[in-house]
């Protein structure tokens, strides 16, 4: 017997509200409000199979609204995936649930993503939306033929990523997004009409979306919303008009829905308005096989898929793109026996160019792109084609100005898989990307970031573009590898470590600034090792000289005057702290011994360098902003050469007896 798919939807309303007056906290409005939408959109629209979540081909579903995170969590227990199981939901935002306050991708299967910041599983969404499309024009349809469904609230709709990411989409074209607006018109703080007035639909036809309306709460006006929305070339909004906390009678409409439990009697009188007689976390068997059943919808259109790709010609390289598997052949080898053979004073922003030529002729998967510094990040490489809306098959994305939404979206196209995105702005405006370059780190994706004039050595644009704070700020963030590198081959090596590491993002600060090639001859990758000896002391060892990037030149300069006056001094280049952190104690303690005065030497702030030079040693950096002239004069200027440096040394060594 058929289930009234009211009936379902209020499976999603009492496992929500349930679950977050156990845990007494978390965000039941919205998923009470989105559930007459979400139970259409899943039982008779979404392309899964719950009994193999990985399938490559199955629709992208991502809940930008990551508060309302039990909408996800019903979702897929109801419709039949492994985890969550009802007592995974019965300690929802308890330690060791997976059902986190927030949904996290590296946790459940089906939670495409890590949401919860507003706005960031939106542009998510376009990059998964660009994936699908470029992979569609890369193997055709028999492999790739699916559809990306976003849902969004009015707080999504009003963070600045958003105009970011839906111009672009708007921009290229993605037919195959579909959006969802929560238009429950309602915050934490109230009534939407404290903070907005805009005509939302009007800014997104603006954009080139389509834009269709629909009552929420009315099944026949959302299936036509989303038929009307797939038959539309454009990426679709679907304005789904909603009451929040939809079912509780007393407080649905307001914001006492937003973000606390409803409290154990508007509990049970939601229970009474809704006719659901069930006792908290228990689902009735019909409703369940319903939900069931509907997850099962899906399962012959994969087996037909299946047979198709076990047909194509293209079949391993596709699973290997898929898988995230690289070739055997990266292309670096080449570009590595081509600089010992001919060291290039190059800066490491050309470097990283010409390494990215080698890498994009041998690796098909990788996608780069700028957000409108092409020309000064040197992300494009040699015969590089451009994506755009009549030609997906293009490896290049023009971002514009949307720093943050290009970080989104590679974010996006990371957790699709089949791709490989890296994207370029200057170091600087790392600020505009970082909430998403910590998603990537928490979501372990690999993304690539190429962040060029990394230092006041870019010169005369000033203090306003000159990073001072920066990598030292990036450094702090969990699983982000930070590569500063000191030349040409450092660069490739860093290149190199971050398209084989799988589980998480790395970034490239780059120079604007020529700079020798200090590594002559060829040798293992030593940049792998986070820092290695470049130059050891011919004198008796007395300093230990750290240095990165552009001043690893002015440390081999100043190890050179202190030789000349009979002291010892090793040259360390530290291209990337985290993964010499991760090296055994012993290879640490050789390049740094506790008998040497440590000196570091980065043209940024000093925080957090005690940690390698320890309370003794001299840290050379630059603790104030820079200033507007060219790279020699302020490397003069605030002491970034051996004949400031050398005297710091002497006076530090006096100082300490040596």
């Amino acid at each position: 017997m058929a289930v009234e798919p009211r009936l379902l939807a209020n499976a999603i309303r009492a496992l929500s509200m349930d679950a977050v007056q156990a845990a007494n906290s978390g965000h039941p409005g919205m998923p009470m409000g989105m559930a007459d939408v979400a139970t259409v959109l899943w039982t008779e629209y979404l392309k899964h199979d719950p009994a193999d979540p990985a399938w490559h081909d199955r629709d992208r579903f991502v809940l930008s609204a990551g508060h309302g995170s039990m909408l996800i969590y019903s979702l897929l227990h109801l419709s039949g995936y492994a985890a969550p199981t009802i007592d995974d939901i019965r300690n929802f935002r308890k330690l060791g649930s997976p059902c986190a306050g927030h949904p996290e991708n590296f946790l459940l299967d089906g939670v495409e993503a890590t949401t919860g910041p507003l706005g960031q599983g939106f542009a998510m969404a376009v990059g998964m939306a660009i994936a699908e499309r470029h992979l569609n024009a890369v193997f055709g349809d028999d492999l790739v033929d699916h559809r990306t469904w976003t849902i969004a609230g009015d707080g999504c709709l009003m963070e600045g990523i958003n105009h970011e990411a839906a111009g672009l989409a708007g921009h290229l074209g993605l037919g195959r997004l579909i959006a969802f607006w929560d238009d429950n018109k309602i915050t934490i703080d109230g009534s939407t009409d404290l903070s907005t007035s805009e005509d939302i639909p009007a800014r997104y036809a603006a954009y080139g979306w389509h834009v269709v309306r629909c009552d929420g709460h009315d099944f026949d006006s959302i299936r036509a919303a989303i038929d009307e929305a797939l038959a539309d070339p454009r990426p679709s909004l679907i304005a789904c008009r909603t009451i929040i906390g939809w079912g509780a009678p007393n407080k649905q409409g307001t914001s006492a829905t937003h973000g606390a439990a409803l409290g154990a009697d508007e509990v049970a009188a939601a229970r009474k308005q809704l006719v659901w007689d069930s006792e908290p976390f228990d689902i009735p068997a019909p409703i369940y096989e319903a939900w069931r059943s509907a997850g099962r919808r899906s399962a012959g259109a994969h087996d037909e898929w299946r047979t198709r790709l076990a047909a194509s010609p293209e079949r391993d390289e596709f699973v290997r793109r898929m898988e995230g598997r690289l070739p055997s052949d990266d292309g670096l080898a080449a570009h590595l026996d081509a600089l010992a053979a001919s060291p290039q004073k190059i800066a490491t922003r050309k470097a990283s160019e010409i390494a990215l030529d080698a890498i994009n002729a041998a690796l098909p998967e990788t996608i780069g792109g700028s957000a409108d510094l092409t020309g000064s990040n040197n992300t494009k490489s040699k015969g590089q084609t451009v994506f755009t809306r009549d030609d997906a098959s293009g490896r290049y994305i023009y971002y514009g100005i949307r720093e943050f939404g290009m970080a989104a979206a590679m974010n996006g196209m990371a957790l699709h898989g089949g791709v490989i995105p890296y994207g370029g702005t200057f170091l600087v405006f790392a600020d505009y990307c970082r909430p998403a370059i910590r998603l990537s780190a928490l979501q372990q994706v690999r993304v690539v970031y190429v962040m060029t004039h990394d230092s006041i050595g870019l010169g005369e644009d000033g203090p306003t573009h000159q990073p001072v704070e920066h990598v030292m700020s990036l450094r702090m963030i969990p699983n982000l590898a930070v590569y500063r590198p000191a030349d040409a081959v450092e660069t490739a090596e860093a290149w190199q470590l971050a398209l084989e590491r799988r589980d998480g993002p790395s970034l490239l600060a780059l120079t604007r600034q020529n700079l020798p090639q200090l590594r002559l001859g060829r040798s293992e990758n030593l940049t792998r090792r986070g820092a290695y000896r470049l130059r050891a002391a011919t004198a008796l060892r007395r300093v230990v000289l750290v240095a990165t990037g552009s001043e690893v030149e002015v440390a081999v300069a100043v190890a050179e005057a202190l030789e000349g006056q009979g002291i010892g001094a090793d040259v360390v280049s530290m291209p990337c702290w985290s993964l010499f952190d991760a090296q055994d104690g012993a290879y640490r303690a050789d390049l740094l011994p506790a008998d040497a005065l440590k000196v570091s030497i980065e043209a940024g702030t000093t925080l957090g360098w005690e940690r390698y030079i320890g309370p003794r040693g001299l840290a050379v950096g630059l603790d104030r902003f820079g200033a507007s002239a060219p790279a020699e004069d302020l490397f003069k200027r605030f002491g970034f050469t051996a004949e400031a440096i050398v005297p710091r040394v002497l006076a530090a060594l006096d100082a300490q007896g040596e």
